[in-house]
């Protein structure tokens, strides 16, 4: 069954078991997830990887049962359609206190995981496409007049332009911009395309892309060229992020055609010029499963910086020279 992300009031989840939300707009998902799951108790956060690894112990869960459980919510983070076996066989027991969210990326229409979805009369299936910027216009002002921050319409626009549809990237550059505000600094169009322009800060994206291209020595040369501080952290992992990012639906692409050339010239938005060759060893570095589970990583660090933040740079410094050295196109 096809439910429209605006017709999220239509899903019941007590006969609507089992949900796919898929699609580029984490902060969306996410949001949605939040609100199906408000007055939800008891709920078990799962990857597709550890599920895949761990088959049989996670089946043993999903069908054994506590007395004090009322019911089992499970969620499922960056399925393919390697999860869809396991959940026919969950779908066949008929387990009436369980209930199934899946949350994943972009999916194809040839996609066996959709099409399951899609078909079902009593399965939901949900895209998630990317905001308008007039959504993320409005999410903006909202944000700010909580905040009691004040800002003009073009440095609002300035903001925005910056995000490319994804109100999660949205989101964190509005949290930089009111960390920032806090120490009375004045917000001006110069601050802000300072903290959210990462692309122009030459210095931390040419770490992360020899970083992500493994280039070791390349990486040692930047970090002692450049005295990087506690605060430069938040924005180096979500520089890496995004990267990251890139580099997935890059090789993702790459797996599928097997021509580099091809990949780097049908990339949309394209690849300047000067970034061509380290993108190509990038993607020569990187498999999509190592890249997915870089990402994770990536998120535990930010997380863990966060609560860290006086011992920040060292862990950025040493999670940064561990994957340099390490060896993923395996």
């Amino acid at each position: 069954m096809i439910i429209k992300s605006y017709e999220l009031n239509k899903i019941n989840f007590d006969q609507n078991k089992l949900i796919l939300f898929y699609g580029k707009n984490e902060g969306l998902k996410n949001d949605s997830i939040i609100n199906l799951l408000k007055n939800e108790e008891n709920i078990s956060k799962y990857e597709e990887k550890e599920i895949l690894e761990n088959t049989n112990i996670f089946l043993e869960n999903v069908f054994s049962k506590s007395l004090f459980e009322n019911e089992k919510i499970i969620i499922i983070k960056r399925a393919t359609d390697k999860i869809l076996k396991i959940i026919e066989e969950i779908e066949e027991k008929k387990i009436e206190d369980l209930k199934i969210i899946i949350n994943t990326d972009i999916l194809e229409k040839k996609s066996k995981l959709r099409s399951f979805f899609e078909k079902s009369k009593k399965h939901v299936c949900v895209a998630f496409y990317p905001d308008t910027n007039q959504v993320l216009k409005k999410l903006t002002y909202n944000f700010f007049n909580q905040k009691k921050i004040s800002l003009s319409p073009a440095n609002i626009n300035l903001i925005v332009n910056k995000c490319n549809g994804d109100r999660e990237t949205l989101f964190n550059e509005l949290d930089k911009i009111e960390y920032f505000s806090k120490g009375g600094k004045k917000i001006t169009e110069e601050s802000i395309i300072k903290l959210t322009n990462l692309i122009e800060n030459h210095s931390i994206s040419d770490l992360i892309d020899n970083c992500l291209a493994k280039n070791k020595k390349k990486i040692i040369n930047i970090l002692n060229e450049n005295n990087f501080g506690n605060e430069d952290c938040i924005i180096i992992t979500r520089t890496f992020l995004l990267k990251s990012k890139k580099i997935l639906k890059l090789c993702s692409e790459f797996k599928s055609n097997k021509n580099i050339d091809l990949t780097i010239s049908s990339a949309r938005p394209p690849i300047f010029w000067k970034d061509k060759e380290i993108t190509k060893q990038q993607i020569y570095k990187w498999t999509p499963e190592n890249i997915k589970q870089l990402i994770y990583r990536l998120n535990e660090i930010e997380l863990l910086v966060k609560k860290n933040i006086n011992n920040s740079i060292n862990l950025i410094t040493d999670f940064i020279l561990d994957q340099s050295s390490s060896n993923t196109n395996s």
